[in-house]
């Protein structure tokens, strides 16, 4: 016979041996399915090979058992020998006999090739025609045959023990049962109770956290979504296969059933979950984040065996269902997602880590987002290293709902598409009838989180999320849109230009924070006796919202002239250079460590930096250390610390990584290149020559705007907080919400400011005694013209 791995003849068969049947051979003396190219049968487990014998045998036993019974002088060995010579356990005895050789013939057929071989070829005719009927028919036979000789052999014991014949004893155990009932349900009564206790405490532990809204109840529409076009009109395909599953399935295709919506907070990923239940009409099951952590083991997975058993009723009774996970990674995640969670976070963020122990100006301001966020980034690994925590490791494992919950959760969300019900599963297939299949369950999966990257990779597999759309911050489009609508509900003196100038301004705003700071500036409104909301109103909202309030410190005087010294040089230096961002606040305001800063904001979106765009960002820092030694002698505070470090590790990061330097080596190639690596050799010098050299380009360019300088401090320290309309007024000589620039121009209140901070410099050089104070500042004149004329 061919081998039938290289084609040869086996050594030992039969050659010759007929073409075997098409499809899977059933032996009658196998029992079970082989396959014809195997050589040898697949060998039985140990159970399936000694359950009839052992079943055989204990009947034998039990019949024996009975004989010794009705006559105590009988031993074991006697009461077998006389069980023997009865008909019944002749019977038995027959059985036993009949399935031992069948086991052995079982243990040829698996050893010897040649011996299974044989009995293939002999059975071959009769597989074919047992092959004519339907094989879930022949399974149903088998099993029949099987329930009446376990019946007959039961039958046989309880004729042996009651001494009828085996038909009235098998009838009689009904009777018998029905005897016995009281105690048999004294007995289950008591372990019902036993039972119940901790059956009742984990139903009410697995209960709440879910909360189901029916089509009335939600009013939410597409319409109400301002500001997210892109996603909604990918949201609205999944619409339309949920109200129409056919137009995509007559097709081959599948009804999408799960979508991940990613993005900052407050970005619209609940409202858009609720306008999808809106626009269906399907009811919304709310899943809450906490519903699945809980005290004990077990009870997060039965909440989950509970929410899915409710929506699969809900899916049948309305043809479909939404279910919404808000805050996903709370329940979705493995641990152990630290930095992947953490750059999400941050994005378009202010950086929660601070760039120098020493109380300083916040020199993030002055920079873009994309530069924030890198060091951000950067300020973070050097924070776990400092830790001796390895970046991407948490210290705590296990997800946030508890062993098991996620396993539970992806085992529902695409698991096995079983049948389902007591009568489907049990009844029917003990009746040897085929269980139904399970209807198709409409449900649609919504999941919204803000740290996508701690979501188990098995959650986001095709299948289970099928789509994952990123919510981001709306569009200028879609930030004028959400604020019309919002100022639309109240009263307000605030024109299209302002609307347009305020989404301008405001590029990270969401229609969570856009709803918060109409609401805010309402506020302000009311609080000065108005019921109206102007432009300044929702500019002050703005103020406080992102930069938060003061503190309500104050400075000595020449502390404060230094500290608006020190951000009048950032602003006029990102004034001067930046050309693709604007100012959008400065303060000297105290906050906690931070004595001041100048904030911009975009005027267009950029992917990538070019290195002009470094240089600016570095000289941007630098104008803090240029302006305090060009203005006071050499001398610097400690406050520019922390610019000097930015500035430090942006030049490092984009000459090792970046290609920014004289050389085209790139070390971000092997490792991170990071505010903790020590640099030495020429890359030390490097650097230094790169900064001195961007720190000498600084210093002109606040030598050739000394007077904007002294101008731009002078008005922080008479107004505190400027916006960046004012800052521009004050530097051009004109005119502001809030500042009349033009008397920072005139020739005499320049000379009065020159003469202001040479008695501030003076004042500093007194180490040995208490330092004067400082005289008046100085009032320009237009400006207070300008205000005894509104006066009047």
């Amino acid at each position: 016979m061919p081998d039938p791995v290289d084609g040869t003849d086996v050594p030992g068969l039969p050659t010759g041996l007929p073409e075997p049947a098409v499809g899977p051979v059933v032996s009658p003396l196998h029992g079970r399915r082989d396959n014809p190219d195997e050589l040898t049968r697949k060998p039985l487990a140990f159970w399936d090979r000694i359950k009839l014998l052992l079943f055989f045998g204990i009947a034998f036993e039990l019949i024996a058992w009975a004989q010794a019974s009705n006559n105590p002088l009988l031993d074991v060995s006697a009461a077998e020998r006389a069980t023997a010579a009865t008909g019944f356990g002749q019977i038995l005895l027959v059985l036993i006999v009949l399935e031992a050789l069948r086991q052995i013939h079982f243990v040829l057929a698996e050893n010897v090739a040649a011996y299974h071989q044989l009995w293939v070829r002999a059975f071959a005719r009769t597989e074919r025609l047992s092959g004519r009927f339907n094989p879930w028919t022949r399974y149903r036979i088998a099993r029949v045959i099987k329930w009446v000789v376990g019946l007959a052999v039961i039958a046989m014991v309880l004729s042996a023990f009651s001494g009828l014949p085996p038909i009235m004893a098998l009838f009689k155990v009904p009777a018998w049962f029905i005897g016995q009932l009281p105690m048999i349900l004294q007995l289950v009564l008591y372990l019902f109770i036993a039972v119940a206790q901790f059956a009742m405490i984990f139903y009410f532990l697995s209960r709440g956290g879910v909360d189901v809204y029916f089509p009335d109840d939600v009013k939410t529409r597409f319409s109400d979504v301002w500001g997210q076009d892109h996603v909604l009109e990918r949201v609205r395909e999944n619409v339309v296969f949920l109200e129409n599953p056919e137009a995509i399935e007559e097709k081959g295709g599948y009804v999408p059933g799960g979508i991940l919506l990613w993005g900052p907070p407050g970005t619209g990923k609940t409202l858009l979950a609720e306008a999808v239940a809106g626009e269906t009409g399907k009811p919304y099951v709310f899943v809450d984040p906490g519903a699945f952590i809980n005290m004990f083991f077990g009870v997060g997975v039965l909440k989950v065996k509970s929410l899915y058993r409710k929506l699969r009723k809900l899916s049948l009774k309305y043809g479909g269902v939404i279910v919404f996970f808000d805050e996903a990674d709370t329940l979705g995640s493995r641990g152990g997602a630290v930095s992947q969670a953490r750059r999400v976070s941050l994005e378009g963020g202010v950086p929660s880590f601070e760039a120098s122990t020493l109380p300083a100006c916040n020199g993030e301001h002055y920079v873009s987002a994309t530069t924030q966020k890198l060091l951000a980034d950067l300020r973070f690994e050097e924070a776990q290293r400092q830790l001796f925590v390895p970046t991407g490791t948490n210290g705590g494992g296990g997800m946030g709902g508890g062993m098991g919950t996620l396993q539970a959760l992806l085992t529902e969300m695409s698991g096995l598409k079983k049948p389902r019900g007591f009568v489907n599963r049990v009844i029917r297939r003990t009746l040897g009838m085929r269980p139904k299949p399970p209807p198709k369950y409409r449900i649609l999966h919504i999941m919204a989180t803000n740290m996508p990257d701690s979501l188990d990779p098995a959650l986001l597999r095709p299948g289970r999320i099928d789509r994952i759309y990123r919510v981001g911050y709306p569009s200028k489009e879609g930030r004028i849109e959400t604020f019309r609508n919002y100022l639309d509900r109240i009263k307000h003196e605030v024109t299209s230009e302002q609307v347009e100038n305020l989404a301008t301004i405001w590029p990270n705003a969401t229609g969570a924070i856009i709803k918060d700071a109409v609401n805010e500036a309402l506020v302000i409104a009311i609080r000065d006796g108005r019921d109206t909301v102007t432009y300044r109103d929702l500019i002050k909202a703005k103020s406080m919202k992102d930069n938060g309030l003061p503190d309500g410190g104050q400075y000595v005087d020449r502390e404060r002239h230094s500290i608006a010294l020190h951000e009048a040089c950032h602003a006029v230096a990102m004034y001067r250079l930046q050309h693709s961002h604007v100012i959008d606040t400065a303060t000297i305001e105290r906050r906690g460590d931070v004595g001041g800063f100048v904030a911009p904001v975009p005027i267009e979106e950029q992917m990538f930096k070019w290195r002009t765009d470094v240089e600016i960002d570095v000289m941007t820092f630098l104008a803090s250390l240029a302006g305090e030694r060009l203005f006071y002698d050499g001398d610097n505070t400690s406050g520019v610390g922390g610019d000097m470090r930015q500035a430090t590790s942006l030049v490092t990061q984009h000459m090792l990584s970046a290609a920014m330097g004289d050389t085209l080596r790139s070390f971000g190639a092997f490792s991170n290149i990071t505010m903790g690596v020590p640099y030495e050799g020429q890359t030390a010098d490097a650097v230094e020559a790169k900064l001195r050299e961007l720190y000498d380009r600084t210093v002109e360019l606040l030598q050739e705007n000394r007077r904007e300088v002294l101008a731009v401090a002078h008005a922080l320290e008479a107004h505190k907080t400027l916006s960046g309309e004012d800052v521009v007024a004050v530097i051009e000589g004109g005119v502001g919400p809030l500042v009349d620039g033009r008397g920072y121009v005139e020739p005499a209140f320049v000379s009065a400011l020159e003469d202001y901070h040479r008695r501030a410099v003076e004042a500093h050089k007194v180490a040995h005694e208490r330092r004067p104070a400082l005289p008046s500042l100085p009032t320009p004149v237009a400006a207070a013209t300008r205000g005894a004329s509104e006066d009047s």
